[in-house]
């Protein structure tokens, strides 16, 4: 249950429509559900802005499946489901009608297309074999309400296919920067523009990349202030962030 529907059932006890007691009872059952396989926390969009994203690595398709009808259920909109398999995609799909993005192995269930702020969040990549977690940041934080502006294959073995877009750059709110290999990315974004810098390491890369560990730490140590770094392979947590950061002040 959301702000939104929580002030509806106020009104409706209000109104005459709903009696107390139904009303306290639907707010007892509405901090979260027991599933028995899992607690679905159907509060967490009135604490956080957002509601509860579902993790679908490991999980079976009927544990998706029940975890998703009980958000529906719950009034929630925009349900992210990250880390899905084409398979299990497809057999969620038949109890759920969903929007499935197989390069991010993400997909969406009841997606509800508001109006986006002003101001943008771009996602750049440093290479083609980063998209699929270039796509997990930038497909969560469109699906989380803001305008998106996709850069990739913009790495610093070719630093101008970068330069060509600083006005892309220059006028973000956020930059979130997905890079493998040495991850050098971050940090000349870092330098190039005055809002905050998510960087992303990715797994790619030969064998001293360390499965992004190398990446890791180049971020980690990058000279350019004002970035940050999420775990290897986190676009979800990017976009995410990004969102966060996108939404607490005034746009551009």
């Amino acid at each position: 249950m959301d702000k939104n529907h929580s002030l509806e059932l106020l009104y409706e006890v209000k109104a005459g429509k709903t009696s107390p007691e139904e009303a306290l009872l639907r707010f007892k059952q509405a901090p979260y559900e027991d599933l028995g396989y899992a607690k679905v926390d159907h509060h967490r969009r009135m604490r956080q802005g957002v509601g509860e994203v579902i993790f679908g690595q490991n999980k079976t398709p009927e544990q998706i499946i029940g975890i998703v009808g009980a958000m529906l259920q719950g009034g929630s909109e925009n349900i992210l489901i990250s880390r899905l398999s084409p398979e299990d995609a497809e057999l969620v799909g038949k109890a759920h009608p969903l929007e499935y993005h197989l390069l991010p192995k993400m997909a969406v269930v009841n997606r509800k297309n508001g109006t986006p702020g002003k101001g943008s969040i771009v996602v750049a990549s440093g290479g083609t074999s980063d998209l699929p977690v270039a796509e997990e940041a930038a497909l969560t934080a469109e699906v989380l309400g803001n305008q998106v502006i996709r850069l990739y294959d913009v790495g610093v073995s070719g630093l101008h296919r970068l330069l060509d877009h600083l006005t892309e750059l220059s006028e973000a709110r956020v930059v979130i920067a997905v890079a493998g290999m040495e991850g050098a990315l971050a940090s000349v974004i870092g330098g190039l523009v005055d809002c905050p810098v998510i960087a992303v390491p990715t797994s790619v890369g030969y064998g001293a990349s360390f499965g992004g560990v190398a990446a890791l730490l180049s971020m980690l140590n990058s000279c350019a202030s004002g970035v940050s770094v999420v775990n290897i392979d986190n676009g979800f947590g990017a976009g995410f962030l990004a969102h966060r950061i996108h939404n607490m002040g005034e746009a551009k």
